[in-house]
């Protein structure tokens, strides 16, 4: 593959593995975070397989209409794109630190989400081959 789509989707794996290891350790904010950045990076991954040349932004759902990309995983990269902010910045909470607004629920959830887009996008890199 002459771009980079494999190194993307082989770091969202890895941020994956690492996203399980927060949510099991109690890091709820941040595992919520790395979830969306899972899904992004996942998308940027069948971005540059289907042959684009620079893919920037980070909402998962505007990749994902870019990408025409719609349903289970339109609805799941909508409530992913909630972790963006708000898991990271005091400022994005009415009071208290982030990792306070945060629940082992919410990071279970973030990371199924997280691994449905990397199976789609390790199904499709794999069905576009070399």
């Amino acid at each position: 593959m002459s771009n980079r789509a494999q190194d993307w989707l082989d770091q969202a794996k890895d941020d994956l593995r690492w996203g399980v290891a927060s949510a099991e350790s109690g890091f709820y904010s941040q595992t919520c975070f790395i979830a969306q950045q899972v899904a992004e990076k996942s998308l940027k991954a069948l971005a540059y397989s289907r042959g684009a040349a620079l893919v920037r932004g980070h909402s998962v759902f505007l990749v994902c209409r870019e990408l025409e990309i719609n349903g289970e995983l339109e609805e799941a990269a909508q409530r992913l794109d909630q972790y963006y902010i708000p898991t990271r910045y005091p400022d994005a909470q009415p009071a208290g630190a982030p990792f306070r607004f945060f629940t082992a629920k919410q990071a279970k959830e973030a990371l199924e989400f997280a691994e449905k887009f990397i199976e789609k996008a390790q199904s499709e890199i794999q069905e576009r081959g070399p």
